[in-house]
């Protein structure tokens, strides 16, 4: 009966814990991007910058949620393995966890508002597009 007590008094001073992410968010696929929305600009102005640098990020070489976002090509392929849906940026959970303030399951995570509007915009019309990958240019030919 006592811990029973001592865990209903917990409860109430903490809270009830935040559950997981939803599926979905609505987001505004006409807002204005802080860079052209190509996998490029995504990744080298915001995922690398802040989620997959070797200076501490979640998602560097050792990929917290077995998810590595070292360089681009490993990014892009962690991104599309279930974590992006092409097309649908509000039920992508790339999408659903950088437009979360004041969750447990912001991303990235910490005490701020995480990614500023226009980033988050870059992210939305990127996945909006199709989530177009890496543009591979053949040896010897310009982009």
């Amino acid at each position: 009966m006592r811990r029973m007590w001592l865990a209903a008094l917990a409860v109430a001073l903490v809270g009830c814990p935040d559950d997981g992410p939803p599926e979905c968010v609505t987001v505004d696929t006409l807002c204005a991007p802080l860079y052209q929305p190509t996998f490029e600009n995504v990744f080298n102005n915001t995922i690398r910058m802040t989620c997959g640098n070797q200076l501490g990020s979640c998602h560097s070489a050792q990929g917290a949620g077995n998810m590595s976002l070292v360089d681009a090509p490993t990014a892009y392929a962690s991104l599309l393995d279930g974590r992006v849906t092409p097309g649908d940026p509000g039920c992508s959970e790339l999408i659903v966890r950088t437009h979360a303030p004041g969750k447990s399951y912001l991303m990235p995570p910490g005490s701020g508002p995480g990614l500023s509007a226009a980033e988050r915009c870059a992210l939305v019309q990127w996945v909006q597009a199709g989530a177009p990958g890496p543009v591979t240019v053949a040896p010897g030919t310009a982009p």
